[in-house]
């Protein structure tokens, strides 16, 4: 029989597990089905304190010839010797690193598939009247937050990009990994990082009491009704408190509209009245607000958007914000850059040593105004004389999908 009981002592690498003892809630992950790849998914496990679990052999990746057979061979690595016997220690080393970026944005692309019909089913919920459990949340919460520990880049990129369609629910998704990745950079402890987490998942929950027609409007909205959106703090708050959520979660979705010079809403609170997590939320959601696709505008290109963003005075509090910066960085992993050698280029992965230096995809010189073969440079090689000269907009070359440079 293919799927069988075993001990949480006796997982491996490689199984697939079917099922999860004990209640899903309980568990750390969105999917009680899955097949662990992560030594840091065992702990967790573990740490959860369930006991035994399901697997099923047949969609397993252990087999036989993987497993060593004497003390030989398990004192060799296959990787360097069978899969890449002409390569270097520094090539394969590069080529690891490489694969470890790509593999965590495809990490991110299967969480955020399977957290949309769950963000859904929540927003539906509520338009239907029906009591909502905010602990619910609490599984997609801890592996957004796991994505964030092992490559936060990865899971920042990927949520950034959502059509104007399920903006509405995958917004929830990018705040709650923004804020999570931000109070892990401002060091904060275990339980504000935890309540940050809650409250940017469900920080726009009132949107789903909005009148439809509003919500899903093609085009910029009119005055009256900005008016009637701008309600949704309020409501967010409510169906919150209604629902037992922490002060902290209830605070966060009322004031994450708030401004430092008192200008922002519901209740133009003076600074001194808003709090951390509600100062940190306002900038998350701004950044993912203005990068995504939305039905009455393109995305503005996150390292520009980083450079407005600084302009607002009064808008943000500066000292969050420039953790804000160091926790995206300058040119997050899609952002469109010029090259000092007058070629453009798409940031792959972030520069390992400084905010400035990440490295690039080269695809375009705008000397020649044409496609040139790709090339990808670590702006932080010893060796390395090209630099960022700055950000570009896409819109403005007509380039179309640049994300499939990345992806």
């Amino acid at each position: 029989m293919a799927i069988k009981r075993i001990a949480t002592s006796e997982l491996q690498i490689g199984m697939y597990i079917q099922k999860l003892g004990g209640s899903w809630i309980q568990h750390p992950f969105v999917r009680s089905s899955f097949l662990l790849t992560e030594p840091n998914d065992i702990n967790r496990i573990k740490e959860a304190g369930i006991k035994e679990l399901w697997i099923d052999d047949e969609k397993g990746e252990i087999t036989k010839a993987a497993e060593p057979s004497d003390s030989s061979q398990k004192t060799d690595s296959p990787t360097a010797q069978q899969t890449a016997p002409n390569k270097t220690h520094s090539e394969i080393k590069a080529s690891n690193a490489s694969s470890s970026i790509e593999n965590e944005i495809e990490r991110a692309r299967k969480l955020c598939q399977d957290a949309k019909p769950q963000i859904m089913s929540m927003f539906n919920d509520i338009r239907l009247g029906k009591a909502i459990d905010p602990k619910t949340t609490l599984p997609l919460v801890g592996e957004i937050d796991s994505l964030v520990q092992r490559n936060s880049a990865a899971i920042l990129s990927v949520a950034r990009l959502k059509t104007h369609d399920d903006y509405t629910y995958m917004h929830s998704v990018a705040v709650c990994a923004l804020m999570l990745s931000l109070a892990n950079q401002m060091g904060l402890d275990k339980e504000q990082t935890r309540l940050a987490g809650i409250g940017g998942l469900m920080h726009d929950l009132g949107k789903a009491a909005m009148p439809l027609e509003i919500l899903n409007k093609p085009g910029k909205l009119t005055d009256a009704e900005y008016l009637v959106m701008k309600k949704h703090t309020i409501v967010g708050a409510k169906i919150l408190q209604d629902s037992g959520a922490e002060p902290e979660v209830i605070d966060i979705a009322l004031n994450h509209h708030e401004k430092i010079n008192g200008t922002g809403y519901p209740n133009q609170l003076p600074a001194e009245k808003i709090s951390l997590l509600a100062r940190m939320a306002a900038i998350c959601d701004v950044y993912d607000a203005v990068t995504s696709e939305r039905a009455y505008k393109k995305p503005w290109e996150p390292a520009n958007t980083i450079r407005e963003m600084a302009k607002w005075e009064g808008h943000f509090d500066k000292q969050i914000f420039n953790s804000f910066v160091k926790s995206v960085g300058i040119y997050p992993i899609g952002s469109l850059v010029r090259l000092t050698s007058q070629r453009l280029a798409v940031v792959v992965e972030p520069g390992t040593e400084s905010l400035l230096t990440p490295k690039v995809k080269v695809f375009f010189s705008t000397r020649s105004n044409a496609p040139i073969p790709i090339q990808i440079i670590d702006l932080s090689a010893k060796n390395c004389k090209e630099s960022i000269e700055g950000p570009e907009e896409p819109a403005e070359w007509d380039f179309k999908s640049l994300e499939n440079l990345w992806l």
